[in-house]
């Protein structure tokens, strides 16, 4: 059995990894990856945790809420930048932050 710690240093590094795209990152789609990578990121934890009790199911019915709602921010967050980009023709965020007057 693999301990609770390696699912912990995972999750922390994949958050990491996120966040820091999330934050550096100028292009639209790169940056709606690292946030799904900051949401697989909290799965991992909500599954690790869950694991501690097996009787108790929460963990998991929560990630797959979690998955749920990442789907569909996914979709309508490529809805939006496909959206932007058929109007400004650039995925750019500073870009198009520069383009809203």
């Amino acid at each position: 059995m693999i301990p609770i710690e390696h699912y912990l240093i995972l999750s922390a590094a994949l958050f990491t990894a996120g966040l820091m795209i999330a934050i550096i990152k100028k292009n639209a789609i790169v940056i709606l990856i690292g946030i799904e990578l900051m949401l697989n990121a909290a799965n991992i934890n909500l599954v690790a945790f869950s694991r501690l009790d097996p009787s108790v199911f929460t963990g998991q019915i929560f990630a797959l809420f979690v998955i749920v709602i990442a789907a569909a921010e996914a979709a309508i967050a490529l809805a939006i930048i496909l959206n932007i980009y058929r109007v400004f023709g650039v995925s750019d965020v500073d870009k198009i932050n520069q383009m809203k007057g």
